[in-house]
């Protein structure tokens, strides 16, 4: 059985699974990383879920306040080898109740093309594609999203 911990992002499973996420994306976005990692600073994030495996921690997501009634869901991960078993959706709605706890009634988030599992996840749990927002205007590569939760 999975447990979830609310914590911020000093917590160092946190951080470890992020180092992960980094590798990943490095890989994935190529040329693109050092673009997209500016935007994903993880010093001072108030809002984060990790989720332990057996006291292992298998994957990880958090949210920053974006205005005054959205949220954006930020550092989504799930260890590969825990992976295609719901663990991501388990986190994200975590994510969400607790944005609906603290009365924020929408969520949004940026992911990538060149991540398609990300942009199936989002789908399933909700999600809509909207026009992409802030520092993600005009990027081909980025694709924004939107769910109501209250």
């Amino acid at each position: 059985m999975n447990s979830f911990k609310r914590t911020n992002s000093v917590n160092e499973d946190f951080r470890t699974l992020v180092a992960f996420l980094d590798k990943d994306l490095q890989i994935r976005d190529g040329e693109e990383h050092s673009f997209y990692n500016q935007f994903n600073k993880i010093d001072n994030i108030g809002n984060v879920i990790v989720c332990y495996s057996n006291s292992k921690p298998i994957g990880c997501g958090a949210f920053k306040k974006y205005d005054e009634v959205k949220i954006e869901i930020k550092r989504m991960f799930v260890l590969p080898e825990f992976r295609a078993q719901g663990i991501g959706l388990d986190i994200l709605k975590q994510l969400e109740l607790w944005a609906a706890e603290l009365h924020y009634p929408e969520c949004i988030l940026e992911t990538g093309k060149k991540q398609p599992e990300a942009i199936s996840l989002y789908k399933k749990a909700g999600y809509t594609i909207i026009k992409n927002y802030g520092q993600y205007e005009n990027v081909e590569n980025s694709v924004c999203m939107t769910k109501m939760i209250v």
